[in-house]
């Protein structure tokens, strides 16, 4: 299987886990799914892989000490671009599926915030944490909002 494949095929696979997240968070197979790592294996593998068949001498030295230049030179090659791409992919769903658990567990609302999560992750997290916090300071009784600020800080 070329990289390309592979990096199509994995462009595809997020896609269902973001869609049960986002428009079925309460079906209870969304919930199965969610709480499981199995998700991630494929991934981590096909990111395994491509690291592997992307690491040179010269580049594994040059990414030792990474400097700008090199990164960039680095993924510039359409394999390490798919292995980058592919790493993002992973982490995106993993902070999705934090996401997601958490706002299981708090009855804090997600749906925005994994949108961002599929198409920027980190704005994803921090949508997040702005929409805890908020939902903290003016939804939430006393009681819960000295627990829930520790679970967070």
């Amino acid at each position: 299987m070329s990289f390309t494949q592979i990096f199509n095929i994995a462009n595809v696979f997020v896609l269902p886990f973001w869609v049960l997240m986002i428009f079925l968070p309460k079906w209870e197979i969304t919930q199965k799914v969610m709480k499981s790592y199995i998700a991630f294996i494929p991934l981590a593998l096909a990111y395994l892989y491509l690291f592997i068949i992307s690491i040179t001498p010269e580049n594994a030295q040059a990414l030792s000490n990474p400097q700008l230049v090199d990164i960039a030179k680095f993924f510039a090659e359409e394999k390490a671009a798919a292995t980058g791409w592919i790493h993002f992919l992973v982490m995106d769903l993993f902070v999705g599926r934090y996401i997601y658990l958490e706002g299981r567990k708090t009855g804090v609302w997600t749906a925005h915030s994994l949108a961002f999560c599929l198409f920027a992750g980190p704005l994803g997290l921090l949508s997040h944490i702005l929409t805890y916090w908020t939902t903290q300071k003016f939804f939430s009784s006393s009681d819960t909002k000295d627990t829930a600020e520790d679970a967070v800080l």
